[in-house]
């Protein structure tokens, strides 16, 4: 599996990782009230599960995947954009 398949995997990943955690959030303010601990708890959830995010580089250059500049997106980069590295296999 290439690179840039690993990444895109990841981003589906974090997809419906804030997914759950929405839900999470709406379920406790639902039963419970609202609550501050339930959306940090949600927000610490996020963060922890998208640490991997920084391990997705380019293997030419280090730049990772999904940086555009000083910005962070949540799609990985096809080709690099520092050194032009293609990171996605061949369409067929």
């Amino acid at each position: 599996m290439s690179l840039y398949e690993k990444a895109r995997r990841h981003a589906g990943f974090m997809a419906g990782a804030l997914v759950i955690a929405i839900l999470f959030v709406l379920v406790v303010e639902r039963f419970l009230g609202h609550s501050s601990i339930a959306f940090g708890i949600a927000i610490i959830g996020l963060v922890a599960a998208n640490a991997r995010m920084l391990t997705f580089n380019c293997p030419t250059c280090g730049k990772n995947l999904f940086f555009r500049g000083m910005f962070v997106v949540p799609w990985p980069n096809r080709t690099c954009g520092k050194c032009g590295t293609e990171l996605a296999p061949p369409s067929d």
